[in-house]
């Protein structure tokens, strides 16, 4: 009898997935290949990047990756943080539509259209330590940290130092290595 028991279980759960409406969940597009490389550049760039010791008030504050406007990371982002710490700091995931919402944030990736509203975000986090980061076109002559940007069909990117040493972050020579520096003073 436990054998029918199961059995009658097992059909009875899978006509309830079948069936229409029940048991399933709304489909989260699938996320690009580039975002999903760029979710693991994030992640990277926490293992080279130093904040000043005053953007964490407590040994065991999050880290907080955050996203602003357009998130074209989907769940991948969350997925790829997923039960990691950087530096003792378990790692949470913000999505922001403002950045008046931006309170605790140490990498805020910017996923704004208008380019209007992406310099009065980066003129307003100038004097706060936060990695900024953006795909954007003009990006880093607006103040940003780090631009990722296709070269021979690899995803690069480019680091502003005036900016990031302007926010107190100190970036590891390996990092340095990687990535194409920004010379500001041919973009004024």
């Amino acid at each position: 009898m436990p054998v029918l028991k199961i059995i009658l279980t097992r059909f009875l759960f899978v006509a309830l997935l079948i069936m229409p409406g029940v048991g399933h969940l709304p489909a989260q597009p699938p996320v690009p290949r580039e975002y999903r490389i760029k979710a693991a550049f994030l992640f990277n760039f926490t293992q080279f990047v130093d904040w000043p010791t005053a953007s964490f008030s407590t040994a065991d504050e999050p880290m907080v990756i955050g996203v602003l406007g357009e998130n074209p990371f989907g769940a991948y982002l969350a997925e790829t943080f997923s039960g990691e710490k950087v530096n003792g700091h378990p790692v949470l995931i913000q999505h922001y539509d403002h950045a008046d919402e931006i309170k605790t944030c140490h990498i805020l990736f910017v996923g704004l259209s208008d380019p209007k509203k992406s310099q009065e975000v980066i003129s307003d986090l100038k004097e706060r330590s936060i990695l900024t980061i953006s795909d954007m076109p003009g990006f880093l002559a607006q103040g940003g940290m780090i631009k990722f940007f296709m070269k021979d069909n690899n995803i690069r990117f480019e680091i502003n130092l005036e900016a990031t040493k302007a926010a107190n972050l100190v970036l590891s020579s390996k990092l340095l290595r990687l990535a194409e520096i920004f010379d500001a003073s041919k973009n004024k």
